[in-house]
């Protein structure tokens, strides 16, 4: 995997003040509709197409892409490389980073954020397999193991199946009233 630029918050706050910029969010909507920059378009990570983005913008100015802590930022970042674009900046620590820099936000309906939905789900589904193994057939273990395998290539590639799969349903999608 090869390591793209990132920008601080302060600095991109600044390139803002300065020449604005073009940025896409790419968390899910609901995540966008509680708190995003004034700036940002979203377009969220499981639907984005980098040559629909791309189309009609001059391709030498750099493109900045922002989540919530930066990791779904950097894979889009690599989906735009992969797609033949260069120039693709990551908002280093996201949206968060942001707010902890004191920055302003456009607030919306709070939501659930979707790194907490994957604790939730895991953490269910691994007591889940626990107690269906204890009380019913020990092979509801494999529920449990599988789950924590799932984390810990989560952990290990920065890529989580679970949050690509929590980002689809329909909590985390709005309608254009909602959003």
């Amino acid at each position: 995997m090869i390591h793209l630029p990132t920008i601080s918050a302060q600095r991109l706050a600044d390139q803002i003040q300065q020449h604005g910029v073009e940025l896409i969010d790419v968390r899910t909507p609901a995540e966008f509709r509680e708190a995003h920059l004034e700036c940002a378009r979203n377009v969220p990570l499981t639907t984005l197409d980098p040559h629909a983005v791309m189309r009609g913008r001059d391709k030498q100015l750099p493109l900045y892409l922002i989540c919530q802590a930066g990791s779904r930022g950097d894979s889009a970042c690599q989906k735009f490389l992969v797609a033949g674009y260069e120039n693709v900046v990551n908002v280093a620590g996201g949206t968060r980073a942001w707010i902890e820099a004191g920055l302003p936000v456009v607030r919306g309906r709070k939501a659930v954020s979707l790194e907490r939905q994957v604790r939730i789900a895991a953490g269910s589904l691994v007591l889940l397999g626990a107690m269906l193994g204890y009380f019913w057939n020990v092979n509801f273990i494999g529920l449990s193991a599988f789950v924590g395998a799932g984390l810990l290539f989560a952990g290990v590639t920065d890529r989580c199946g679970m949050a690509l799969l929590l980002a689809r349903m329909p909590w985390n999608q709005c309608s254009s009233a909602s959003c």
